[in-house]
C-alpha cells in the first residue's frame, strides 16, 4: 500500500510537531508530585498523549512515568517503544539546543534524533495508516517512556502495570534492524583525596562531564601553584607538544585548566573525544609523580585514558556476535573526601556484568582506589535474524530504501527493545549516517523525516496485516 500522498499531506504538521516537542527541555531532574522525573520530561510525555488524543487515539498516562497511545483493537498488539526524555544539552551549540529551529532544511535540537522526533514521527506513522483508512488486525500501540536516559523507572512502572505487546520495535537506533544489544552496566571508582603533599600544584577541586552515557566534552580542574610562573611554562610546553584543547584561566592562587573535548554517545566513546583524559593528559605532564593524588592521575593516564574497550584495566572483553566492550569515563567530580570517577560499560552479549568487575578489582589491587559498582546492569539483547519480527522489518528496510547490502546489526547502545521479549530496534540512523546522539548540534533533516514516515507506516502496515 503506497501512503505518499497522505504522508505529504501531513508534512507541515509533522515537521511543527517536532518542533514542539524539542522545545521542552525534558532533562531529569528532581521529582515533584506527580512527575517522578521532574517538570521536563512530564510536560514532554503529556505533550504526547495530548498530541495522539488530537488525532483521535486512546491514550493512558501511568502515573507521568510513561504513557501509551493506542489505534485498533485485537488480541495482539504490535508495540513502538519510544522516549521523550533528554540528555542534557552541552556547551556549544550553534542553534539553540531548545529553539527546534530550521537551518538548511534540517530541524535542529536535543531530542531531534534521540528520540522525540522519531516518537513524534512514530505517532505521524500511526495516524498515516488512519487517514489511509487501514483497519488492523492488531493494535498499534506506542509506548512513551520519560527516564530513558537514566534508570528506565518507566519501563519498570509500565509493565508493572500493563501486558508487553506481543512485538515491538522502538525507532532509537540504527537501520537496518538491531537484533544484538551488548549488555549495560556502570561503577565509581572512588580515590581518597586529602592534599598533595609533596607537589608544588594543588588541586582543590576537579569536574567533567554531563551524564556517563555521554562522553564528556567539557573538563576542569582547580589548582594552587606555588610558582605561577612555571607553571605557566609548564603549560606553554604542554600546549606546544600536544594537540589538545586546553586552556587556562589565572586565579588569586593559581589557574582553573579547562580541557575542551567532543561529546559522542557512550556506546561509540571512540567517536568522541574525552575531555576527561585530555585533563588527566595535562595534569599528568605537571605534577612531579609523587604524591597520593599522582598516583591516580598517573593510574588515569596509564589505564583508563584513550583506551576505549577497558584494555588497560581488566576488561578488555570481546565475542563474536557483538564484537569489543566498550568504555566510557563520563564524570569526573571531588565529593570533598574523594576524587569519583564514573564509568558507563556497554559488555559483549556473551559476558556478564560480574566479569567486567572481576577483571577490574584484580588491577586495582595495591591500589588505594574502591571500586563501587552502580545500580544499573541491563542484561543483552539477543533476537535471531530468523525471527519473523526481524524478517519482516528487513524486509520493508529494503523494500523502501533498495539497500540489499546491509545485514541486521549487533550494538553497545541500549535501547527499550530490551524492556521485553521479541523486541528489535529500527532505525532512525540510516548506514552511513552520522550519529548525532548525546552530541552538540543534533538535528534531523526534513527529507529524512518524511523518509521515516514512510518506512514506520509501511512496517506497522505490514506488521498489522499479518
Amino acid at each position: 500500500m503506497d501512503f505518499k500522498d497522505t504522508i505529504k499531506k501531513l508534512e507541515p504538521e509533522i515537521i511543527k510537531s517536532i518542533q514542539e516537542a524539542v522545545r521542552i527541555r525534558s532533562v531529569e531532574e528532581e521529582p515533584l508530585p506527580g512527575k517522578p522525573f521532574g517538570s521536563g520530561p512530564f510536560e514532554a510525555l503529556d505533550y504526547m498523549l495530548k498530541l495522539g488524543e488530537s488525532m483521535g487515539f486512546e491514550t493512558k498516562n501511568l502515573d507521568g512515568y510513561a504513557g501509551h497511545i493506542d489505534f485498533g483493537e485485537g488480541d495482539e498488539t504490535v508495540g513502538i517503544l519510544a522516549h521523550v526524555d533528554v540528555v542534557p544539552e552541552g556547551d556549544g551549540w550553534t542553534y539553540p539546543p531548545y529553539g527546534g529551529e530550521i537551518h538548511d532544511g534540517k530541524i535542529y535540537g536535543r531530542g531531534t534524533m534521540d528520540d522525540k522526533g522519531p516518537a513524534v514521527i512514530a505517532l505521524y506513522s500511526m495516524k498515516t495508516l488512519a487517514d489511509s483508512g487501514v483497519n488492523p488486525n492488531r493494535r498499534i500501540r506506542l509506548i512513551i517512556g520519560a527516564n530513558e536516559e537514566s534508570r528506565w523507572d518507566c519501563m519498570k512502572h509500565y509493565f508493572e502495570n500493563e501486558e508487553p505487546p506481543t512485538m515491538a520495535f522502538t525507532p532509537d537506533a540504527d537501520f537496518p534492524v538491531i537484533h544484538g544489544e551488548k549488555g549495560i552496566t556502570g561503577f565509581d571508582l572512588k580515590f581518597p583525596y586529602r592534599g598533595t603533599e609533596g607537589c608544588d600544584v594543588t588541586l582543590v577541586d576537579i569536574k567533567g562531564g554531563n551524564a556517563t552515557n555521554m562522553v564528556p566534552d567539557k573538563a576542569w580542574a582547580d589548582l594552587q601553584v606555588k610558582d605561577k610562573n612555571l607553571f605557566m611554562s609548564q603549560f606553554d610546553d604542554y600546549v606546544k607538544a600536544k594537540d589538545f584543547s586546553i586552556e587556562i584561566e589565572e586565579t588569586d592562587g593559581g589557574f582553573v585548566v579547562t580541557a575542551m573535548g567532543k561529546s559522542a554517545h557512550g556506546s561509540t566513546p571512540a567517536k568522541g573525544e574525552n575531555a576527561i583524559s585530555y585533563l588527566m593528559d595535562f595534569l599528568g605532564f605537571v605534577y612531579s609523580g609523587h604524591c597520593p593524588v599522582c598516583r591516580f592521575i598517573n593510574f588515569y593516564n596509564e589505564s583508563i585514558a584513550f583506551k576505549h574497550h577497558g584494555e588497560g584495566i581488566g576488561c578488555a572483553l570481546e565475542d563474536e556476535l557483538s564484537g569489543k566492550l566498550d568504555f566510557n569515563p563520563g564524570l569526573i567530580n571531588y565529593d570533598g573526601n574523594h576524587i569519583i570517577l564514573s564509568v558507563n560499560v556497554r559488555y559483549p552479549i556473551n559476558n556478564s556484568a560480574e566479569e567486567v568487575f572481576d577483571g577490574i578489582r584484580e588491577v586495582l589491587k595495591n591500589t588505594s582506589i574502591e571500586l563501587e559498582e552502580g545500580e544499573l546492569d541491563s542484561r543483552p539483547l539477543y533476537v535471531a535474524k530468523e525471527n519473523e519480527l526481524v524478517e519482516t522489518l528487513m524486509r520493508v528496510y529494503r523494500e523502501q530504501t533498495g539497500d540489499m547490502a546491509s545485514e541486521p546489526l549487533t550494538i553497545g547502545g541500549g535501547t527499550y527493545a530490551r524492556a521485553m521479549k521479541n523486541a528489535v530496534a529500527f532505525g532512525p540512523v540510516f548506514p552511513g549516517q552520522e550519529e548525532l546522539a548525546h552530541q552538540k548540534d543534533e538535528h534531523i533533516s526534513i527529507e529524512n523525516v518524511i523518509k521515516l514516515t514512510g518506512i514506520y507506516s509501511h512496517a506497522l502496515y505490514e506488521l498489522v496485516q499479518q
